[in-house]
């Protein structure tokens, strides 16, 4: 018989807050029944195994990612909504870094494309679309973007830049800058050297 009170929304819930609390490679049912304290197989009537949790963990993370870009971006275009966006990631990593972790998680193909990380990729393409990119450039940007951001952001969290200056905010300002200089000059597609 299930727990009274345990349910696979609040399992997910206290696994994301168990991933802040300790990281995303942490998290396990055995890890979260010690946390209700209840037995493990207690937890199976809920979720089938650590992965299905890190799963349902990750996609709560672009759920929670998507709903606070789509607040951000309202109303924005150009530099500014670049600079929104970015800035969500950048603030969710921070306050959230087991959350974050978790909205890397490889997803299989039919779980990703029911997730909210093709919200995330609507937004990027919409704001693309304020630089004039048409395909295949934007997703070209798309993928640029997501490298830049998710790269800055893990070496930031890592401590990577804690040891000079200047300033991460500094440096996380003029990212920004190059990047929106970037957008509103791409680069025309090299021409076939073969004719």
């Amino acid at each position: 018989m299930a727990r009274v009170g345990l349910t696979p929304e609040r399992l997910t819930e206290a696994g994301a807050e168990l991933a802040d609390e300790v990281g995303f490679d942490e998290v396990t049912v055995s890890a979260l029944a010690r946390r209700f304290d209840v037995k493990v197989a207690s937890l199976y009537s809920h979720v089938r195994n650590s992965q299905d949790l890190r799963t349902r963990i990750a996609l709560l993370a672009l759920a929670d990612m998507a709903d606070r870009a789509a607040d951000a971006l309202a109303g924005r275009a150009g530099k500014d909504a670049l600079a929104a966006l970015a800035g969500v990631y950048r603030d969710y990593a921070r306050e959230h870094p087991g959350r974050y972790a978790a909205a890397q998680l490889r997803l299989d193909p039919q779980t990703a494309a029911a997730s909210a990380g093709v919200r995330h990729a609507q937004m990027t393409r919409a704001l693309l679309r304020g630089y004039d990119l048409t395909e295949p450039d934007q997703t070209h940007a798309v993928r640029l973007l997501g490298s830049v951001f998710h790269g800055y952001v893990s070496l930031e969290l890592g401590g990577g830049f804690s040891h000079s200056a200047p300033d991460t905010d500094a440096t996380w300002a003029r990212i920004i800058d190059a990047l929106d200089t970037l957008l509103r000059n791409w680069p025309a597609p090299p021409t076939d050297p073969r004719g």
